[in-house]
């Protein structure tokens, strides 16, 4: 028996059912958060965290987003750079794609107590541009702050390839809970979101994307083009990244 395997097999599964824990999906229909002070970061609430995901049909953390070394990001972006169609298309499904997480409470389950909400570019932007407009300011202030409306809509619901996620800010300037104790308990009693993610090391990372080009049933020219030309398949079947990339992250 390899205890080696056995141990990283048992580190990978606390991980997820962690992560699993610690992490909120918005349910269809509207719901009710407010967004938190990060106490790991008390100057900025988002975290920025780059995925590549559909590798080997799994979703692996880039060590771009902690500014390190990233085998398999160097080689999309060798890709893009061929002048080659298809590589760049290849390109494009390998590189990592941005996720931001900001620390939450739901209204009406506070005792769950801070969960990480993870969304895309567009319900980022909405929420910086309302952050930056003076007449809403710090949307997290623990007394002053406002609460978020959260509408998550199915992709069948709606009709449209893939589900959808809109936000309106509350007008009406409220606390983030009366009682002191259970605030302050709210704003220490955080995780570091860079818990729930393992991070692959650069050799590991490299055998992720050997195994990605060169899958046990290819050992042809023949399976290498075959590879290529579902890649390229695919990435033109998702003509907008960023709700692809919600659908994953909301299943």
């Amino acid at each position: 028996m390899d205890i080696n395997s056995i141990r990283k097999r048992l580190n990978q599964l606390q991980t997820t059912n962690n992560r699993t824990s610690n992490l909120w999906k918005p349910q269809p229909g509207k719901q009710i958060i407010r967004v938190l002070p990060y106490k790991h970061n008390k100057d900025n609430p988002f975290i920025e965290l780059f995925f590549h995901f559909g590798l080997n049909n799994k979703t692996y953390l880039s060590p771009i987003s902690f500014g390190r070394p990233d085998p398999i990001e160097e080689f999309a972006q060798k890709l893009k750079t061929s002048g080659n169609r298809e590589e760049y298309q290849m390109a494009r499904k390998l590189e990592a794609k941005m996720r931001t997480f900001a620390p939450v409470i739901v209204r009406g389950e506070e005792a769950q107590g801070v969960r990480f909400w993870g969304f895309g570019k567009t319900v980022y932007q909405e929420l910086l541009s309302v952050i930056a407009d003076p007449d809403y300011g710090d949307i997290t202030d623990a007394v002053s702050g406002r609460d978020v409306s959260v509408e998550f809509i199915t992709a069948e619901e709606s009709g449209a390839s893939f589900p959808k996620t809109s936000i309106r800010v509350k007008p009406n300037q409220t606390p983030i809970v009366e009682d002191k104790a259970q605030l302050e308990n709210l704003l220490e009693n955080q995780k570091d979101i860079t818990e729930l993610y393992q991070e692959l090391s650069y050799e590991e990372l490299t055998d992720v994307l050997n195994t990605w080009l060169n899958p046990d049933d290819a050992s042809t020219d023949e399976g290498t083009e075959t590879e290529v030309s579902s890649v390229v398949a695919d990435s033109a079947k998702v003509e907008d990244a960023s709700a692809a990339f919600d659908e994953l992250f909301n299943k």
